[in-house]
């Protein structure tokens, strides 16, 4: 059942000095990009955050991932400013990222213990809470989309595994050869970590030394859960995530990127809000969720809930891990305590912002 729920300038030093006091971080690992006033639309997006180092990521990989995240910007900015909604902007930039092996979702997704992947996803629709999640997959091209086709063609939330790929072939959604998700490198990155006895090792997890090693699992490919926000010109916000989990994962882990209230939530009465971490953490402490209740019963700004949350709840759990999120007035949040994150925004016809360092 669906549940329904029911912008002046300043002078422009004041406006400047917003601004500047607003990218102001702790650490220099967060950034908030206030609105002056509230674009037409907007969308944000990440591809992961963990330990990302200049040192070890050459200049050809730093610029062929930039490249994919304009890439991805601008596919959902192709929807918004067409008049498409967000939910369908959130579902074409996650595709983009899907597609590429450079990121840690769909193609190019890490491998399991057993030399498999299996994948999660989730979306939300802030117009009315409703959602739609898959986790453990191992066919689905684009699992935001089998997430997407729950919500909207079910009577459920979450489906997993060979159940979620039963629905998805009712559903006329086409299923994949395993090969088709698999890479030389992630292949690779597994053989390193069972190699080390090492368990299950993040998306970005580059500083190795608590296995004895001071070298990276891969230090030129930094690879990383993927996830989207966006506000479309009738004010509606939607967010999804999608992940290929943690390398070496067993048992058919699952992490935050499906759960709603942990990895992805949305809700047009405060944000929208998609994560990408250590996922044991962001399920216990409910992530997404609490920053949007924080604005909505707190009367917090989405800077302070979201920097509360990852610089203050996380950090004293011990979960490393960032979000990138937006509220209804368009205000981005970009925000993690790790080295890096890959992240980048637009706000109407703008071009792409991008970044991944700190």
């Amino acid at each position: 059942m669906m549940i329904k729920r029911k912008h002046i300038k300043s002078i422009a030093l004041l406006a400047a000095a917003s601004f500047l006091a607003s990218c102001v971080t702790q650490s220099g690992q967060s950034a908030n990009i206030m609105a002056q006033e509230k674009p037409q639309y907007a969308l944000v997006i990440h591809g992961g955050a963990g330990t990302i180092l200049r040192k070890n990521i050459t200049a050809e990989k730093d610029a062929a991932y930039r490249a994919k995240l304009a890439e991805s910007l601008r596919a959902g900015q192709s929807v918004l400013e067409s008049g498409g909604s967000a939910l369908d902007a959130v579902e074409a930039t996650i595709h983009i990222m899907e597609n590429s092996p450079l990121f840690n979702a769909g193609k190019g997704s890490v491998f399991t213990h057993e030399g498999r992947n299996e994948m999660d996803a989730s979306i939300m629709d802030g117009r009315n809470i409703d959602a739609g999640a898959v986790a453990g997959v191992r066919h689905i091209k684009n699992p935001i989309s089998l997430a997407r086709e729950v919500m909207e063609n079910s009577n459920h939330v979450m489906l997993a595994g060979d159940g979620a790929e039963e629905f998805a072939q009712s559903r006329n959604i086409a299923l994949m050869d395993a090969a088709y998700f698999q890479t030389e490198k992630r292949l690779r990155q597994l053989e390193r970590a069972k190699a080390r006895d090492m368990g299950a090792i993040l998306d970005h997890d580059g500083d190795n030394k608590f296995a004895g090693y001071d070298d990276p699992i891969d230090p030129d490919n930094k690879f990383g859960t993927v996830g989207a926000v966006a506000l479309d010109r009738d004010g509606n916000i939607a967010a999804g995530t999608s992940t290929g989990g943690m390398t070496n994962k067993r048992w058919n882990r699952i992490g935050d990127s499906p759960v709603i209230g942990a990895g992805t939530y949305a809700d047009n009465m405060s944000c929208g809000v998609s994560a990408t971490g250590h996922g044991e953490y962001f399920i216990r402490a409910t992530v997404a969720r609490t920053i949007c209740a924080m604005m909505e019963y707190k009367g917090v700004s989405l800077e302070q809930a979201a920097n509360e949350v990852i610089h203050g709840t996380l950090v004293d759990m011990g979960g490393t891990g960032g979000i990138v999120a937006l509220d209804k007035e368009g205000n981005i949040s970009m925000i993690f305590n790790t080295e890096g994150m890959y992240r980048g925004y637009i706000k109407g016809n703008s071009e792409p912002d991008i970044y991944i360092y700190k």
